[in-house]
């Protein structure tokens, strides 16, 4: 026997085939949906049932983890605290850094497991000793962007089996094996805002509806009224109202005084970023300073930077061409090739 390993099964197909591989790897294998909170009209979650539907049909023992309220604190409040402060986070990241590589991997430990395995598009080796994360063989599904926070002592224990093949490939998997969710669309909204509606959860969450403010341009002069700075991203064009010669765009945010800056597309260019919050794969970072690619968001192709590490531990970006709308609250991950060095939160 391989060992034992504790599957992360979210109710998707990917999770599904990924129990499939490591249990024909020959791990004593233990499926878990962790219950990270509530839809409408949707308790206990379909999710679950079509989780536990799959590990029953692989023979595998199956439990739901209640973490709705560790959910809460350390992701939903980060959330909406986020956009309150003008900034867009990606919760992607703090999920995979607090619950899903954080609590999961402590309950994973405290039952014999050994090793535990996600659904992630992305791959791990060991070199010269140390751990490294690379990118997915299908540039289309790669997910190493959101997994950057991992450490050396989480990489040796995380397994990512569909880090080879293409989605195509695993979707074939899944129908092969009649899994009830094979052919489940995957998820493409924030979890706990399926609908997009940032606004109506941030009133929900706090109770209050969120006041207004000035929309303004550069130079100071009001040009019209939002609706409140939870509505709004930096480099956003659609939604403002703005009737204006050329098209404007989000260029700041002031959560103080609820004023929107907003500039051309062209004003939205820039080469320089200020990065928190570091994280470095292999423990440190490369060197003082040191040239790699650079990639602002999750959707976004990474570009050719040089990246200064600071005294204080953070660490500032220049990239080659100019970028558009480097956003406050997003990751930067830097890349080495396929091998993602590590990232940081931009401020």
């Amino acid at each position: 026997m391989a060992g034992k390993a504790l599957i992360a099964m979210s109710g998707g197909g990917d999770s599904s085939v990924a129990a499939l591989l490591v249990k024909n790897m020959g791990y004593d294998c233990i499926g878990c949906t962790m219950r990270l909170f509530d839809k409408e009209k949707d308790t206990p979650s379909a999710d679950i049932a079509d989780a536990k539907s799959v590990a029953d049909s692989l023979s595998m023992p199956f439990f739901v983890l209640d973490l709705r309220e560790e959910f809460r604190k350390n992701v939903i409040d980060k959330f909406v605290g986020n956009y309150l402060s003008g900034i867009t986070p990606n919760p992607c990241v703090e999920c995979n850094k607090c619950m899903k590589f954080g609590i999961l991997f402590e309950r994973a430990a405290a039952l014999g497991c050994d090793r535990v395995a996600t659904g992630h598009y992305a791959r791990t080796e060991k070199q010269n000793g140390r751990y490294i994360l690379k990118k997915a063989a299908d540039p289309s599904k790669d997910q190493s962007y959101v997994l950057y926070n991992l450490t050396q002592e989480q990489l040796e224990v995380a397994l990512f089996p569909l880090g080879g093949m293409t989605k195509s490939e695993a979707r074939e998997r899944a129908e092969e094996s009649r899994f009830v969710n094979a052919a489940k669309h995957d998820s493409q909204d924030i979890c706990f805002v399926p609908d997009g509606n940032y606004a109506a959860l941030l009133e929900r969450i706090t109770g209050k509806p969120e006041e207004g403010g000035d929309f303004v341009l550069a130079d100071g002069r009001v040009i019209g009224h939002h609706k409140g700075i939870s509505h709004y991203t930096i480099g956003q064009h659609k939604g403002l109202g703005i009737i204006s010669e050329e098209p404007l765009y989000v260029a700041k945010i002031s959560p103080s005084d609820r004023v929107i800056t907003l500039c051309k597309n062209s004003e939205l260019f820039g080469r320089e970023a200020h990065v928190e919050k570091l994280n470095w794969i292999a423990g440190d970072p490369p060197g003082g300073s040191f040239k790699c690619s650079v990639k602002i968001r999750y959707r976004h192709r990474e570009q050719p930077a040089t990246v200064k590490i600071g005294d204080d531990g953070t660490a500032d970006i220049r990239f080659d061409n100019p970028e558009r709308a480097i956003t406050p609250g997003q990751s930067a991950v830097f890349y080495d090739g396929d091998t993602v060095l590590g990232g940081g939160v931009i401020v």
